[in-house]
């Protein structure tokens, strides 16, 4: 049965390399039912880890019980795996271009490891052809050995989505190539162990590696036409999730819904396929033209309040707002390609003065990453207040504490339309 088998009578270990909010909740449910090497290059991270404490906040402790894991971030360590796992991010640099450093690094490790009969599994968002023509010669390179002879590679394109406690690991379907047929067969039954919910064999690795990418492109797609449906229906002084909602009555309309769209998936994916298809010699116009949609939602927010703070009569100047919530989408910690960021640096262009809060995010992150810190309390002189991240923390709010935080003619942004059937007094405005 091969490497399978000597996974599962425990002959052979399985690493995962990158132990991110991917990474470890792959690793943990292999750890129920076979050794595991888990590997992360941050060894702060990983003292964490040992410490059965989620760096990414996504898993509580209960998780790493009765897991056969050991963390580390010693390269020695590697060399006791046979089947690695690679799940590291792969984010766009400042020029929206594709960053492949995490991934070369991570490819670099592996090899340095590497031996007779071990498999490799790309997990990362890659555009199609990344995984034999960038990452295979990578391998073959630094270990001397061949791959299809010495050993085998495959892709499984992840699938995690962070805050969903509903889709996980076990419950979505998971798409597995191999190099050929040997390793197509072995690493379903390897990740068979794992997912509940079966498994999809694709004929090629650039087919999973296509069909990865284009799932956040097309949520991509549809947000960013949601997003100019909004600013359509504004000049005409419609709710734009009203009309969604009487739309969404017809069986076969697609439920999308404008927001701003970060992270690291749906607001980084779509550069990838772009990037290559420019190499090709092709302009992706719908789906360059989504991203654009999407990436000016920040400056399109902040230019609409700024344009009802004039109407109430206030001065620019003198103006206060807070924004809520800071991550890149509810109910998560992380703070990673948040958009939120656009609308707070867009309005302090103004000379406004903004005040943000949340409930999960880290300050000295967001410090860090974009300049600007959390305050300590909400005050109460406020001239608009923006609900950036529908937090469940934020969901039983109402009119009466909104008003408490706002002078008079108090406006509120509600972003994502939590708010619409409750708002009758204040200013109200929401994509």
């Amino acid at each position: 049965m091969g490497i399978y088998k000597d996974l599962l009578d425990r002959k052979a270990k399985l690493s995962l390399i990158g132990l991110g909010y991917v990474g470890l909740p792959i690793a943990l449910g292999f750890a129920k039912k076979i050794s595991v090497i888990g590997f992360d290059i941050n060894r702060q991270r990983v003292e964490l880890m040992k410490k059965k404490i989620d760096p990414s906040e996504e898993l509580g402790p209960e998780a790493f019980d009765d897991a056969d894991i050991q963390f580390t971030s010693d390269l020695e360590d590697l060399k006791e795996a046979s089947f690695h796992i690679i799940a590291v991010p792969t984010p766009i640099d400042k020029n929206k271009l594709p960053d492949m450093t995490p991934l070369y690094g991570a490819t670099r490790t592996v090899a340095q490891v590497l031996k007779k009969g071990d498999y490799v599994v790309f997990e990362s968002t890659v555009y199609p052809g990344v995984t034999e023509e960038n990452c295979v010669p990578l391998l073959e390179d630094i270990s001397g050995l061949k791959c299809g002879k010495h050993f085998k590679v495959g892709y499984s394109p992840e699938r995690i989505n962070p805050g969903d406690k509903d889709h996980t690991l076990a419950t979505i379907t998971k798409v597995v190539s191999g190099c050929d047929e040997e390793s197509l067969e072995q690493i379903s039954l390897v990740y068979e162990l794992v997912v509940e919910a079966g498994i999809f064999k694709t004929s090629s690795i650039k087919v999973a590696e296509a069909a990865k990418i284009i799932e956040n492109t097309q949520r991509d797609v549809n947000i960013a036409l949601m997003n100019e449906l909004s600013m359509i229906f504004n000049k005409m002084q419609i709710n734009t999730y009203e009309v969604l909602e009487a739309a969404g009555t017809k069986w076969n309309f697609l439920k999308f819904y404008p927001g701003l769209v970060g992270g690291h998936c749906i607001g980084v994916d779509p550069y990838y396929l772009t990037f290559k298809a420019n190499e090709l010699g092709h302009h992706a116009q719908v789906i360059n033209s989504g991203r654009e949609v999407n990436d000016g939602m920040g400056k399109y927010l902040a230019t609409e309040l700024v344009k009802k703070i004039i109407q109430a009569g206030k001065n620019i100047l003198d103006s206060k707002v807070l924004v809520m919530g800071a991550t890149f989408k509810e109910d998560v910690s992380d703070i990673r390609n948040s958009k939120v960021s656009d609308v707070v640096y867009e309005l302090k262009s103004y000379g406004i003065t903004v005040d943000v809060t949340d409930p999960l995010a880290s300050s000295d992150e967001l410090k860090k990453e974009y300049g600007f810190e959390l305050i300590p309390e909400v005050n109460s002189s406020y001239d608009a207040v923006i609900v950036a991240v529908a937090h469940k923390q934020y969901l039983k709010l109402d009119e009466d504490y909104f008003e408490t935080i706002t002078g008079n003619n108090g406006i509120l942004m509600d972003v994502k339309g939590i708010f619409r059937t409750n708002i009758s007094r204040l200013t109200y405005m929401s994509l």
